[in-house]
């Protein structure tokens, strides 16, 4: 699927609005490849909490956010 805000000469490079844009209406292998950016880059992982955080607070039925919120905060290094 074709996002908006992603920079299509550089696909591997994930702005705020592009990631907002996978996790409110992504199929499955958008989700897959934010997920395996996300684990490689804790920078990434981290602005996808910064993007999920105030949904997710703001929306109890925003499922998906609610989703990828939990699973970058569980996804963190044990310190």
């Amino acid at each position: 699927m074709r996002h908006r805000h992603l920079d299509l000469d550089d696909s591997t490079r994930y702005i705020a609005p592009a990631i907002d844009d996978i996790i409110a209406r992504g199929k499955w292998q958008d989700w897959a490849d934010l997920r395996r950016a996300m684990l490689a880059d804790p920078a990434l992982r981290d602005e996808v909490e910064r993007i999920c955080r105030p949904r997710a607070a703001a929306d109890p039925y925003a499922q998906r956010h609610h989703f990828w919120l939990h699973y970058a905060q569980k996804h963190r290094p044990t310190p």
